[in-house]
């Protein structure tokens, strides 16, 4: 159980703050997306903490930024041949760089109010180790950031499917502790004496099952793998998709095969779906009808911008838009577990 100890311990104040960094982490991934939709990602080939917060200022700037990504494989075997020019690099380089500087506003949005609540003796006894661990795992997010670009600049055209995936991956999980956390001090504001909502087997289940989803959409994403049907349900006019190469092993095609990842992200959603369905109708039970609407609105949403992303061959505002729902989803499925394990 944890105590309002100190008495100075705001824990509404904090609740408010992480939903504020939360709705930051949204806007996140929204920008991710495009950032990989665009192709933009490689377009800054170094790691400038600090002074990689200006963009180029000076033409001779511009010219220098051009020149070291003219050495990077995308642009010798992809971009160059293409005609790119300098006015089209600006146009990458802006979504990378904006991706960047959100993340360091991200840092400081979080980092700053940390040590203000610390100073003052803010925050509730038993947090500052769940709060430091989210700073943390902010740190490990821009770290895995430049991990990811890291495997596109010298031997690849695009970066690895594998590191896109872990790079998505912790901004969610840091979205889901955002808002349990909240959750937790919004709970102990109105009760001093409510304990920590606890994760259930069944809750862990589900969170599981969404997790393997967006591994493979991340997958599908970094393989380009959304293009190799533009029909639904059928792939192709076929249930099973005939592209599948098993030439290399079960594993490999499970890890690499773009039809066979694109089938499996397809198919696997309705699993998750009849989970959340499950989950949103226990909540609701719980007398939590709001975090119930939520789940439902979010997952049934996702599931039209799937498919009308499919059909209309990645449509650039509804594959950033399926992303952003995703993250809603998360957020909402967050909140449904935290219902189902509240001890109050």
């Amino acid at each position: 159980m944890t105590a309002l100890n100190p008495p100075t311990a705001r824990p509404n104040a904090l609740s408010t703050w992480l939903v504020c960094v939360a709705a930051m982490v949204l806007v996140m991934v929204t920008i991710g997306g495009i950032t990989r939709l665009t192709e933009s990602g490689l377009s800054i080939v170094e790691w400038e903490p600090v002074a990689g917060t200006l963009p180029p200022l000076t033409q001779d700037a511009w010219e220098a930024e051009f020149e070291a990504y003219k050495q990077i494989p995308e642009y010798i075997e992809v971009n160059g041949p293409a005609g790119m020019d300098l006015a089209a690099f600006k146009k990458i380089y802006f979504w990378e760089w904006f991706h960047r500087l959100w993340g360091r506003l991200i840092g400081l949005a979080f980092a700053l109010p940390l040590a203000w609540f610390w100073a003052r003796k803010a925050i509730p006894q038993g947090y500052k180790p769940r709060l430091i661990a989210l700073l943390a795992l902010g740190a490990l997010q821009g770290a895995a950031g430049w991990w990811m670009v890291t495997s596109g600049l010298s031997e690849r055209t695009d970066v690895s499917h594998f590191r896109l995936a872990t790079h998505l991956m912790i901004a969610l999980f840091t979205l889901g502790g955002l808002v349990w956390t909240a959750l937790d001090l919004k709970q102990l504001a109105r009760d001093p004496a409510a304990g920590n909502a606890r994760l259930t087997g069944f809750a862990a289940v589900v969170l599981v099952a969404l997790a393997v989803q967006i591994l493979l959409g991340a997958w599908v994403a970094g393989l380009d793998a959304g293009y190799v049907a533009r029909d639904w349900p059928l792939m192709n006019d076929a249930f099973w998709p005939a592209g599948i190469d098993w030439s290399s092993g079960w594993w490999f095609a499970f890890t690499h095969d773009p039809f066979l990842l694109h089938f499996l992200h397809r198919w696997w959603a309705w699993a998750v779906v009849v989970l959340l369905v499950v989950m949103a109708r226990r909540v609701k039970r719980m007398g939590m009808r709001p975090a119930s609407i939520a789940i439902h609105s979010s997952f049934g949403t996702q599931i039209l911008l799937g498919i009308a992303t499919v059909m209309t061959g990645m449509a650039f505002a509804l594959a950033v838009l399926h992303q952003l729902v995703g993250a809603l989803v998360v957020a909402s499925t967050a909140w449904g577990a935290h219902v189902l394990g509240r001890k109050n």
